[in-house]
């Protein structure tokens, strides 16, 4: 069984969050990648993206800092769920951000 989630946003939906924000929707992994990078806000926009497209492609509502978006030995991202029920699941995924977007695809397969 296969299926699609995708998601664009705006990166400057992420103009002036605060640690609380940030804490609810990203691991600490994640916001120590994000935050050491030049465009800080578009990182995180991205991998807002990329979560909320898995969210759409499960068809099922999990929260945001129980997907955890990080980049494997080759630099490309991978979707790492901190919640059990999902063990038999795969996840193809891309991100890009460009000037003041961002979006995120992802291709899952259950097993």
């Amino acid at each position: 069984m296969f299926s699609v989630g995708i998601d664009i946003e705006d990166i400057k939906r992420f103009d002036n969050k605060d640690e609380k924000f940030l804490k609810r929707i990203f691991t600490d992994k994640e916001l120590d990648y994000c935050l050491k990078m030049k465009n800080q806000k578009a990182h995180l926009c991205a991998r807002f993206c990329a979560k909320e497209a898995v969210i759409k492609g499960l068809c099922q509502k999990i929260p945001y800092n129980k997907i955890e978006i990080l980049k494997n030995e080759k630099n490309a991202p991978f979707v790492n769920l901190l919640v059990e029920g999902f063990e038999n699941f795969s996840f193809s995924l891309s991100i890009s951000h460009e000037k003041d977007k961002a979006i995120a695809c992802v291709i899952i397969d259950k097993k």
